[in-house]
């Protein structure tokens, strides 16, 4: 299958860092994700119920991402790849996640994950 759903610069504030100080603040997280979904029958039927809502996906990641409290940007991707394939039932994807600014000479710094 090739046919992708993504959400590009999903933008997130979370208490993120590794340092005990980054947990007094609220710091940027921007995801750029590809889900695989079979939207054949969405489109035979042009109904968005069999969809991968990409309004709810978004939603729900916002949710939790800036409601939990993480160290590293790795256990963030880690833990949204469970959440899509859990909750959403999303077998591959790929998560391309930033962190802006936390090192001051790049533009941002952060992960790429991808399960299939």
């Amino acid at each position: 299958m090739s046919d992708k759903v993504f959400i590009h610069e999903l933008t997130a504030f979370a208490s993120i860092g590794a340092y005990d100080w980054e947990h007094t603040i609220k710091q940027r997280l921007v995801f750029n994700i590809e889900m695989e979904w079979d939207f054949q029958r969405a489109v035979e039927e042009d109904n968005v119920e069999f969809c991968l809502n990409y309004a709810e996906v978004s939603a729900r990641i916002l949710d939790f991402v800036e409601k939990t409290p993480f160290k590293l940007v790795e256990t963030v991707a880690y833990r949204v790849a469970d959440l899509l394939q859990n909750e959403f039932k999303v077998n591959t994807l790929r998560i391309e996640l930033h962190k802006p600014k936390a090192v001051a000479e790049a533009s941002s710094v952060g992960v790429i994950l991808e399960r299939h």
